[in-house]
């Protein structure tokens, strides 16, 4: 009786320690527990057809910058760590043969050039996703998130989360690089 009652506490307990080293292993894997493949590294970007932020101005049609290198950054005015990599946005800007692309996600337009006006535009040309469909067909989670699309539409890189300078240097800068070789 008392062996019974020994191993009906035993077992969950080793059960819980089991789960939680598998749990621990998982977090100290090389790649990290930040580590997210994303599925449309490699696929074309979708096609995009939006309305510009400012009211009459032209749409941002994607493929009108087919041949160029160019980056997508999904930002909106309400997302705090897109005030945050704001910086480092304005760097990317600045690389030669980057044409960087700003989408506001499910922000009013007026908040959104506020924000712009406020921290500075960085943006070659910038559109408006109110209804989240363009954020859809890249497969972002949320704001802030960013594409590398090379000269031929195909999606090169995807960073979820905020750019710093590290990752603006040690992910960015070389694959920008390798596109322009």
């Amino acid at each position: 009786m008392a062996m019974r009652r020994y191993l009906l506490y035993l077992l969950p307990t080793a059960l819980a320690a089991i789960v939680m080293l598998v749990f621990a292993f998982g977090l100290m894997r090389e790649d990290g527990p930040s580590f997210k493949p994303s599925a449309v590294i490699g696929t074309m970007s979708p096609e995009l057809k939006l309305a510009g932020l400012n009211a009459g101005e032209a749409p941002l049609i994607l493929k009108d910058y087919r041949g160029e290198i160019v980056v997508i950054n999904f930002f909106a005015s309400w997302c705090v760590p897109c005030r945050a990599e704001h910086p480092v946005l304005k760097q990317l800007a600045q690389m030669p043969g980057v044409r960087l692309i700003g989408i506001a996600y499910k922000d009013k337009p007026e908040d959104a050039l506020a924000f712009l006006r406020e921290l500075g535009d960085p943006f070659v040309a910038t559109g408006s996703d109110m209804d989240g469909k363009a954020a859809i067909g890249f497969g972002i989670t949320g704001v802030p998130e960013t594409f590398i699309l090379g000269r031929d539409g195909i999606i090169r890189h995807h960073v979820a989360g905020p750019l710093t300078k590290e990752v603006l240097e040690d992910e960015i800068a070389p694959i920008v690089a390798g596109l322009q070789a």
